[in-house]
Order: structure tokens, then sequence, then C-alpha cells
């Protein structure tokens, strides 16, 4: 049997942006009919076996911590988040593509975990401004992670792949766009019998 390790994963971003609904998503493999706030933090887990077959296999605990709130959020709430950004390995920034001010938010969102978690030598926030710089030396990986992306208008769809294209680059993040249509429901659409999950990258 392989080695068993852990990965502990932050999933970032403004309320309403869908992150609850992509951790079950990725934990659960199915879609989250009607999910609710996250108050604090929410954990999920996943065990994904890298390499499966491989000499080189390895079995990985993945703990994906989803954080609630807003960075607009008072001192005392900032500080008690704090406490999730120990020990990360990576994180997933995710924000809603139908809504410009989530994007925007995503930078104090690094700013306030990556602050936390990395070596004095690493990230420095002056005056909360936020610098390209800053994410130059970064250890922590990043995935920037659009949700929505079937509720855009056709004709504006570029544009809004033109302005992720730029987060992704300030972030030295790779990029992925969800995509998530619902080919078939029961009467509760809670109840997903069927999906289709396409990426657009």
């Amino acid at each position: 049997m392989a080695s068993l390790d852990r990965v502990k994963v932050l999933v970032l971003g403004d309320s309403g942006v869908g992150k609850s609904s992509l951790v079950h998503l990725l934990c659960q493999n199915q879609v989250l009919g009607n999910p609710s706030w996250t108050v604090g933090c929410s954990v999920d887990v996943r065990v994904h076996d890298y390499r499966e077959g491989t000499p080189e296999e390895k079995t990985y605990y993945i703990e994906l911590w989803d954080v609630g709130g807003s960075v607009g959020s008072a001192s005392s709430v900032k500080s008690t988040r704090a406490v999730f950004y120990n020990s990360v390995n990576g994180i997933i920034l995710v924000h809603d593509l139908t809504n410009k001010k989530s994007s925007q938010n995503l930078y104090p969102w690094s700013l306030e975990a990556l602050s936390k978690v990395s070596s004095p030598t690493g990230i420095i926030v002056s005056n909360g401004d936020y610098d390209r710089e800053q994410f130059a030396e970064n250890s922590v990986p990043l995935l920037l992670i659009g949700t929505k992306f079937d509720q855009i208008p056709e004709n504006k769809r570029n544009d809004v792949l033109t302005r992720t294209a730029f987060l992704s680059e300030d972030f030295n993040a790779e990029e992925i766009n969800l995509v998530i249509e619902k080919r078939y429901f029961t009467r509760d659409p809670s109840q997903v019998r069927a999906c289709n999950f396409s990426f657009c990258m």
C-alpha cells in the first residue's frame, strides 16, 4: 500500500462565488444543489492516488479548507480567519466571472492568506497595496478558478477571459474557468442525476 500524506489547500474568495459548491463537487463528485453560507471554515476531504499503478504511486489525503467571510470583514474576523492559514500547501482562489468585484477582491484575499503562510522573507504587504512582485517569490502554489462562465452572454465571454488571463498572470497561477451544464434533473433540482462538467483553460 502507498504511503498517505496530508495536503492542506485553502479555498478563498468572496461569499457567493461558489467555493462551497466547488469543494463539494471536488470531494463528493456531485453538484451541491442548495449551498448555504459558510460561517468560519468548512473542511472537506478527498483521498487522491497520485500516479496510481506506477512505482511513484503516492496516496494523498487532501483537505480543502473553504474559508467563509469577505475581505471587507472587521479586523477581528480577519484575525480569527488567520488560524486557518497555518501549514498551507496550496491555495485555490475562486471568483464569480459574472461579478468583477469578486475578481478584484482576490488581491486582498491572497495577500491576507499569504502574509500569514509565508516566511518573513516572502510576501510583504505595505499599506494593503498589491504589487505583482509580491508573488514572484511565493512558494505556495496558487490556482485561480472562475465560476459561472455559462452565465456570461456569449458576446462578452472573450472580454471576461482576457481579464482573467491578466489575473492569473498577476498571481503567477494556473487558471480554470468552470462551465457546468445540467443535462437532466429530477423534480428536486438539488438531486442532479447527470452532469457534464467542462473546463475552459
